[in-house]
């Protein structure tokens, strides 16, 4: 390009931008038409040109520019969101759903774009599919601060977003109903009152009235049972045999110690500055929380069990959660010394936690609730952990317990049934998604 064409061309396109700055749409139409003579293949006139098309209803014309446009740059998400939208414009729905699906495969936080491919697929008349996409476009949007009302949604949007929320309450719904009914078929509706309950608080249907303003479930609230930080080892016969093999675990606990390596951090490998709103220090060393695993969310670490065998049968006969991709959570929590586990809480009252002590110096307890329990090795304690807590070790020596979960005792068979196959189901739709759900 010779240097007048050169300042043709950029003389041209300040003349465009200036239009756009002061509001002189005609000014910036015919300065990016007079452009695109010049250079038929730039994009930032050919996404103008096709913008001022779309708005005069020449869908077609539209489409025509930003496929040049894509010919230039074909990995670049604006140029194909915009495609996609007219494309739709167009009729051109299955086109408009690949375009837009090439758009977010590149780049997935776009929610706008998630927001119109759900349109595309209803239209297209894949309402399960619509629904998915409308999820995660909310969810996407709403981690970022935007579509939580009016006030944060462009207006532009407002309505789809309003109805794209709509399609998402009736399809979870119909999709969880029908989860369930084959235990209504089976077992009757009056087994599943506190179950069908705890659905509708988790869809929003219902407030959760909790009983204890310290219980505050981060994603799965069960109704209508008693409400308690702690429970008593009477609830849990099974706690005796654990207990009776204290010597034995701890035996294969050492040989664990003994191998740091196998360890793993347990909020994962974050700097000192993220772990920061989860674990403090009160030593000059920096707080460490690990855990050897021998199940996490579902997941059975074999090698683990068959380094400790005779821990792994014990834990294989407690009557753990089994809930895929979800439960058991069963482990060695190894917390080094000045570690303080800051207040947090757990997702459900559906299962509770327990601990059996290995190793515990002075100056170690857990506080559930505002209610504090120092361990003594060798001895169970089980607890709600959607009650606010904490832990810490204010020793100069390592404390190690074994965490396990198991069913909160006041369920009943018919429920434990019903609460695993929403479980399940829940992660199943989240997953589908495509965008990371937050557990709240």
């Amino acid at each position: 390009m010779s240097k007048g064409v050169e300042g043709g061309v950029a003389a041209l396109r300040d003349m465009a931008l200036n239009g756009l700055r002061t509001g002189d749409m005609a000014l910036a139409e015919q300065s990016f038409s007079r452009l695109l003579e010049m250079l038929p293949g730039d994009v930032e006139a050919l996404q103008f040109l096709a913008a001022s098309r779309l708005a005069r209803g020449d869908a077609l014309g539209a489409v025509a520019l930003l496929q040049r446009a894509v010919q230039g740059q074909p990995e670049n998400p604006d140029i194909l969101h915009q495609l996609g939208v007219a494309e739709m414009a167009t009729g051109h729905i299955a086109g408009a759903i690949e375009t837009l699906r090439r758009c977010l495969a590149i780049a997935p936080g776009l929610f706008v774009a998630r927001l119109r491919l759900g349109i595309a697929l209803e239209r297209q008349g894949d309402l399960r599919g619509a629904v998915l996409t409308y999820f995660g476009a909310v969810n996407s949007a709403q981690a970022q601060g935007r579509w939580m009302s009016d006030a944060t949604t462009a207006p532009g949007l407002r309505e789809p977003v309003k109805h794209a929320m709509r399609v998402i309450d009736q399809g979870r719904r119909s999709t969880f109903d029908a989860v369930l009914e084959p235990l209504r078929q089976r077992y009757g509706r009056g087994e599943l009152t506190r179950v069908e309950h705890g659905l509708a608080i988790y869809l929003g249907e219902q407030p959760a009235n909790l009983p204890d303003p310290r219980q505050k479930p981060k994603f799965l609230y069960f109704p209508d049972i008693p409400s308690q930080p702690y429970y008593g080892r009477e609830r849990f016969p099974w706690q005796a045999e654990l207990e009776a093999a204290t010597d034995v675990i701890r035996e294969e606990l050492l040989d664990v110690l003994a191998d740091s390596e196998s360890l793993e951090p347990f909020l994962g490998r974050q700097t000192e500055e993220e772990l920061k709103g989860h674990l403090r220090s009160s030593s000059a060393q920096p707080a460490q929380w690990d855990g050897y695993f021998f199940y996490r969310h579902g997941e059975r670490f074999d090698d683990h069990h068959a380094r400790c065998p005779r821990t792994s049968a014990v834990l294989e006969r407690v009557p753990l959660v089994r809930i895929r991709d979800h439960a058991p959570e069963t482990l060695f929590s190894v917390l080094r010394p000045g570690t303080h586990i800051l207040p947090h809480r757990g997702v459900t009252n559906t299962r509770l936690v327990t601990h059996l002590p290995l190793i515990v110096p002075p100056d170690c307890a857990i506080n559930v609730g505002g209610e504090l329990h120092e361990w003594k090795e060798g001895r169970c304690v089980t607890f709600d952990d959607t009650f606010e807590h904490e832990a810490w070790n204010r020793s100069d020596r390592t404390r190690v317990v074994v965490i396990l979960d198991s069913w909160n005792p006041d369920l009943t068979e018919v429920e434990r049934l019903a609460v695993t196959d929403l479980v399940e189901a829940i992660g199943d739709f989240n997953r589908a998604s495509e965008v990371p759900v937050p557990a709240g």
